[in-house]
């Protein structure tokens, strides 16, 4: 593909002012119109180094208003970011709705430099092809454009601005024996960016090679893209917002792992506080076993109101050291984490490895409350089964251990713990308005429950349904579900 490419294409300088003024305008122009849609941009800018990136950043910067975009530059992980799965630090940089992130190098850096320099296994940077994908695929059904360039120039051409850049003082830092390493290895690169091509151009996000010989044209070129790809992104999202509200099309009927459930286990006070001893005690080395294997725990708490997702949460980590732990309680998205796609205030707080995050309520709120409650389409809820196992696999594959509880009781066992709640003072505090509407479409939750449990228990992070009407022996089995999967986890690090 790139050798077709003719890189002796240019501009002189009126032909280039000639076309680039009624480019600069119009870009400015959808800037703003992007701002009041609410429509996310993304400019990737990949290519060879010398090959102009910067210099088209930044007169693509100069025409736009600085308070709707951001720069960033991607380089070699720092140890933050090392400790967390390769993705996270490109979903904490998202632009939120109406704004625009420019990356000069991206998440293509994997499966390009890191592969060429062995800084990442073969499995790593095949298997990021699909997380990729995902990704983009994932932020195009949510509302963003994306736009992508590979800066093409030849070897030849590479070598002459390498050796004028190092004739520059003020310059010549610019360019370091991995640049001329990697342009030693000029055609291997070559042959990994024609597989990213490939492989990683689709119909929403395709790579736009552009010729960069010559600057003016590049910069032309660029522009002229992204127009094109934001004025279609825009009339997506007006076709998206003027559609009809489609009915949700229910999944085929499947029998209720929930109605399968003994909610009669329980334990004695006496034998409950010897297991709690016993595992919490177990917990509290695990905890330190993971830190020097450097695994991450991620822990996930659903249930009903009331069920004891709150008390289970401090048994567990009245055993644990603080400093090795988090818990993140979820509620309903605010208005900043409405500005992005729904998985991303979730990505932001994922454990460094070594760590664990306990996530009371999670991810699961888009197919449970904003499902029923009608709080997301139906199309976004449908499609959260895939995203969501699309996302739990990816921590998996970091070597994350996740574990999910959906904690169970009875209609009559809430209904009597909810009366417990008003009756007792000290306890008023923890049943609201909001509770008794939720039970009121108890049902509805329910046929929710089971399909996500049934489409998101996976191999890689089964869901645990606890029995919840004996809270000693809900929080007992939880303690051991825990400790027993971290245990399986340092088993198969070692």
């Amino acid at each position: 593909m790139l050798e077709t490419v003719d890189l002796s294409l240019k501009l002189s300088k009126q032909e280039y002012r000639e076309a680039f003024e009624p480019l600069s305008i119009r870009l400015a122009e959808l800037q703003r119109e992007a701002r009041a849609a609410g429509v996310p941009v993304i400019v990737v800018f990949e290519g060879w180094q010398a090959s102009g990136k910067g210099t088209c950043i930044n007169r693509l910067t100069n025409v736009l208003d600085a308070r709707g975009f951001k720069v960033h530059y991607t380089i070699e992980p720092n140890e933050e970011e090392r400790l967390r799965p390769w993705m996270w630090r490109f979903w904490t940089k998202l632009p939120p709705r109406g704004a625009i992130a420019i990356f000069d190098h991206s998440w293509y850096r994997r499966v390009l430099l890191e592969r060429l320099d062995g800084t990442v296994s073969e499995d790593e940077w095949r298997r990021a092809y699909d997380e990729i994908l995902q990704f983009e695929r994932q932020l195009i059904q949510d509302g963003a454009v994306i736009v992508k360039f590979w800066m093409h120039i030849s070897k030849k051409e590479q070598k002459r601005r390498f050796k004028r850049l190092e004739k520059d003082p003020a310059l010549e830092w610019r360019i370091t024996k991995t640049d001329w390493r990697r342009h030693n290895r000029y055609d291997d690169l070559l042959a990994a960016v024609e597989e990213m091509l490939q492989r990683t151009s689709t119909a929403q996000a395709p790579w736009t090679v552009v010729e960069a010989t010559n600057k003016r044209f590049a910069r032309v070129k660029v522009a002229e893209t992204i127009i094109a790809a934001c004025e279609q992104g825009l009339q997506r999202a007006a076709i998206q917002n003027e559609a009809p509200a489609v009915e949700p099309v229910e999944p085929p009927d499947r029998s209720n792992p929930l109605s399968r459930v003994d909610l009669s286990l329980h334990l004695e006070r006496d034998e409950y506080q010897q297991q709690l001893n016993e595992l919490q005690d177990r917990l509290f080395h695990l905890e330190h076993e993971i830190y020097t294997a450097r695994v991450p725990v991620v822990i996930v708490y659903e249930g009903w109101d009331a069920a004891g997702k709150g008390g289970s949460i401090r048994r567990l980590t009245r055993g644990l050291d603080p400093r090795g732990y988090e818990v993140v309680p979820y509620g309903a998205p605010t208005a900043e984490e409405k500005q992005y796609h729904y998985l991303w205030r979730f990505w932001r707080n994922l454990p460094k490895a070594g760590h664990i995050t306990i996530f009371d309520r999670s991810w699961y709120g888009r197919v449970m409350v904003e499902r029923v409650e009608g709080f997301c389409s139906a199309a976004e809820w449908q499609r959260a089964y895939q995203e969501i196992n699309e996302f739990e696999a990816q921590l998996a594959a970091f070597g994350t251990v996740i574990v999910k509880f959906w904690l169970h009781i009875s209609k009559d066992e809430q209904l009597r713990r909810f009366e417990e709640r008003q009756a007792v003072e000290y306890k008023r505090w923890k049943i609201t308005d909001e509770d008794w509407r939720n039970r009121e479409k108890w049902d509805q939750y329910e046929r929710a429950v089971s399909d996500m449990i049934q489409r998101t228990s996976t191999v890689y992070a089964p869901w645990t349904i606890v029995e919840g009407n004996c809270k000693l022996y809900a929080r007992v089995k939880a303690l051991r579900t825990i400790a027993d999967a971290v245990e399986a986890a340092l088993k198969h690090a070692s």
